[in-house]
């Protein structure tokens, strides 16, 4: 009798996808049985044996194989199900929502789908539809703060119109300290990445000792200028300051730095009023955020620290090195585009 089954004839790019449908274990399991069903069936298994391995029925089976043929890959993916989605009534929706805003039951600090569900008596996906619709993320929350600086305004308008309107013939740099960098070394070796497969690390690691690092941005290019320091006190902002005046020496210098207590210690203050081309100005209380070098360590960390395993001080501290060299090599200004009124208009506290 004549084999009237579809044959099913792969090629490398649906192959490969089908592979990795299969291995991955994000792929939902319904989708991941589906792409090993047609895996076997371009192997030449026969549709007995294939429902046998997957579980499928014969008459499944020969459904999928049609369904691969019409569709390809895209139509293994999981299909709508019949039905009217279930109706919930407006009074319980806006008891969800209403009970969504208000504090959650002793001990929790916020809702859960599942904790709100139970609560209200429906199921966790209807709680998780009605916060779609509504915009709800209980699960999130962003952190702020008002500056109660009395001379805020004076001090926006004074760092906002440097990176806007810098002075001629001078260089403005943001100047900050990244303090207590961790050398931390994984447990295990590091697994590297592989197609369909994510890098992987141990979640524990050892402390092998702290750096802290001192940096500067030169506002007009990008460059960053470095010093790392095993300490972060007075004495070491002093001594990075000392290498910014021979860096660019014979210039007038405006270094934006923050409040901390390092950056105004007598020490300091002697020796600026040495050196009257250089000028520091302050970011206002409780709005580091304003100094520009704080985006920078924010790429820092990402690209170069976070995913990084250092057995030594000394190995994190070259590593470091080695991501400002190659950031000066194509470094990248910093486009200011907030006016010290707009700023102003945020950061202060509205009165209700």
């Amino acid at each position: 009798m004549a084999n009237l089954a579809r044959s099913i004839k792969l090629g490398d790019a649906d192959r490969r996808e089908l592979e990795r449908l299969q291995r991955s274990p994000t792929t939902p399991a319904g989708q991941a049985r589906r792409a090993r069903a047609v895996l076997l069936m371009a192997q030449q298994v026969l549709g007995v044996e294939v429902a046998r391995l997957t579980g499928y029925t014969t008459v499944q089976i020969s459904r999928l194989r049609s369904r691969f043929a019409n569709e390809g890959v895209g139509g293994l993916h999981d299909r709508p199900r019949s039905g009217r989605p279930p109706v919930l009534a407006a009074r319980k929706a806006a008891q969800i929502v209403a009970l969504t805003l208000k504090p959650p039951a002793a001990g929790l600090t916020h809702w859960s789908t599942r904790d709100l569900a139970k609560r209200v008596g429906v199921s966790h996906t209807t709680v998780h539809r009605i916060w779609n619709a509504h915009d709800l993320k209980p699960h999130q929350v962003e952190t702020f703060k008002f500056s109660r600086d009395p001379r805020l305004e004076e001090k926006v308008a004074d760092v906002v119109g440097l990176y806007l309107n810098p002075p001629d013939n001078a260089v403005v740099l943001s100047v900050d300290e990244k303090t207590q960098i961790q050398a931390l070394s994984r447990t295990q070796p590091l697994l590297p990445l592989r197609p369909g497969l994510a890098a992987r690390q141990t979640h524990d690691y050892r402390r092998n000792g702290l750096t802290s690092l001192y940096a500067a941005m030169r506002i007009a290019t990008g460059e960053i200028v470095g010093e790392l320091s095993e300490r972060h006190t007075g004495a070491d902002f002093l001594r990075f300051l000392k290498i910014l005046d021979r860096r660019f020496r014979c210039q007038e210098l405006h270094v934006i730095v923050d409040n901390s207590s390092t950056h105004s210690t007598p020490l300091v203050k002697d020796w600026l009023d040495s050196r009257p081309r250089l000028h520091l100005h302050f970011t206002p209380t409780g709005a580091s955020w304003l100094n520009m070098i704080e985006a920078w360590f924010s790429i820092l960390t990402r690209k170069s620290i976070r995913r990084g395993s250092f057995e030594t001080v000394l190995a994190l501290v070259r590593h470091i090195r080695n991501y400002i060299e190659r950031w000066n090599e194509h470094p990248k200004p910093f486009v200011w585009t907030k006016t010290a009124t707009e700023i102003i208009t945020k950061a202060k506290p509205r009165v209700r």
